[in-house]
């Protein structure tokens, strides 16, 4: 047996932050690119920019900065604001999951 679950944040009773949209700013950041990412997780790109703009209007920030293609390219780069917010998230996480898993040990095997 074993301990499963989740980890979202709230604000005014509704999901603003939670594991897919860790995991799509994730690799927006590591690909530089909306599109990309999407196909990636294997959603349509209307899915994953909807989801990005339902957790800026929730959260009441910009999560993204995209550029128009040209010479270089466009792409889609994460604002500094989403980059502190993923990074806390991911470190809530870290230090969660040994906690729960310790725990459930202690309570279910001991």
């Amino acid at each position: 047996m074993q301990v499963q679950y989740k980890i979202w944040l709230e604000k005014d009773h509704e999901q603003v932050f939670g594991e897919g949209l860790k995991n799509l700013l994730s690799a927006i950041k590591r690909l530089g690119s909306i599109r990309q990412a999407a196909a990636e997780m294997q959603m349509s790109y209307r899915h994953a920019w909807g989801h990005l703009r339902t957790a800026e209007k929730r959260l009441r920030m910009q999560l993204i900065v995209t550029k128009v293609g040209g010479e270089t390219g466009g792409g889609t780069e994460l604002t500094e604001e989403a980059n502190i917010l993923l990074e806390r998230f991911e470190r809530l996480e870290n230090t969660l999951d040994p906690l729960i898993k310790d725990h459930f040990r202690r309570i279910f095997l001991d």
